[in-house]
């Protein structure tokens, strides 16, 4: 992503409150019955960033019965914010800890549907100062830790990992929050911290700047620090091998991190309930197409030597499907995830994996 695409979606800020406040006219506008070839279609809009398992969706190679979609294809910040901020279309890629968040509130203006577009594990999310002696998770306790969001996914995550595979004490840690690489970054959603959590904002500052000055001696995060890159070997990964040490959490506990979820707008769910499960088996048929041509060793389909390859590999851990939407196939994942954004003040209640989408996409007819 380029610094100044980067830039603009840091800019794009919101919370809750403003969501929840978002004009009828916008939030609350009814979906088109259009006329198509003497058959009636439901016209709805989509967005989601640029991935192969969504192409033929978007391309209109693969269409949900019933529907005929306007798609946009956007930087991931931008699909985020202006679906959350103004419900500028009907279906969306959403992040998942600002989806749960919702979700526990009740009454939430989105529905859920167990797509999946971006899963990552996120041992390679911590970087720590060279300098401080830190070569486990524990030796995280008692020292300060950047982190660019509470509420961000990767980072509800990799706290989870720390609580309960790695056994640190969450509050021993002193969190700053501030942008990862620029100065003035805000939370997006409102959440409580439990007890005994030592939390700062810092506004005039960035992690980066933060890591390398030694204000910090650690940081999470999704995005690569520029300190990480420029800091001349002073910043580094607590999991240098971190792919071999995700292969073993994920053979440990079966999580498999979300990151994104599709969601649609409640007002179109609550009059065309059927168009969740056609949204979903569209979205399924287009990554078993994408899971096809990755595997096809005529051709390379995707710019990467050996993916043919690499995808046979995959199945030896992650089973035929090795990126699972619908429930029962990320069961563990998504309880996990609940656990962690409750255990960490992310949703007002604890959920269940069953809570967070409605029972038309629970389950599928089976012959």
């Amino acid at each position: 992503m380029s610094g100044r695409r980067a830039r603009d979606g840091r800019r794009m800020e919101m919370t809750v409150r403003e969501a929840n406040l978002t004009p009828a006219s916008s939030a609350d506008r009814e979906p088109e019955m259009i006329e198509s070839g003497g058959t009636a279609r439901l016209h709805l809009t989509l967005a989601t960033t640029d991935y192969d398992h969504v192409r033929d969706l978007v391309n209109g190679v693969v269409r949900p019965e019933g529907i005929t979609l306007t798609a946009f294809v956007l930087p991931v910040e931008e699909v985020f914010y202006r679906f959350i901020k103004n419900r500028e279309w009907d279906i969306s890629e959403m992040s998942f800890g600002k989806f749960i968040g919702f979700a526990s509130q009740g009454n939430s203006p989105f529905v859920g549907i167990p797509v999946f577009p971006s899963r990552v594990f996120r041992h390679s999310a911590f970087y720590v100062r060279a300098d401080r002696r830190i070569g486990t998770p524990k030796d995280i306790e008692g020292k300060r830790v950047g982190i660019p969001e509470w509420v961000q996914t990767a980072g509800i995550y990799a706290r989870g990992f720390l609580a309960e595979t790695a056994g640190v004490d969450l509050r021993k840690i002193h969190w700053v929050q501030a942008g990862m690489n620029e100065a003035g970054r805000e939370e997006k959603v409102e959440f409580k911290l439990p007890a005994g959590i030592q939390y700062e904002q810092r506004r005039d500052t960035s992690i980066s700047a933060m890591l390398l000055s030694g204000e910090v001696d650690a940081a999470i995060s999704a995005r690569v620090p520029d300190a990480f890159e420029k800091g001349s070997g002073k910043i580094v990964r607590l999991y240098p091998e971190y792919r071999s040490e995700e292969a073993r959490y994920h053979a440990a506990t079966g999580v498999f991190p979300i990151m994104h979820v599709i969601a649609m707008r409640r007002a179109v769910f609550d009059r065309y309930p059927w168009v969740a499960m056609n949204l979903f088996k569209a979205f399924d048929e287009a990554k078993q197409r994408s899971l096809e041509r990755v595997r096809d060793l005529t051709a390379s389909r995707i710019p990467l030597p050996w993916s043919a390859a690499i995808s046979s590999e995959w199945g030896k851990n992650f089973g035929d499907d090795p990126f699972p939407y619908g429930l029962e196939g990320n069961r563990k994942t998504l309880e996990a995830f609940c656990r962690f954004a409750h255990a960490q003040g992310v949703t007002a209640k604890q959920l269940a994996p069953d809570d967070l989408f409605p029972k038309e996409v629970r389950a599928s007819v089976r012959v």
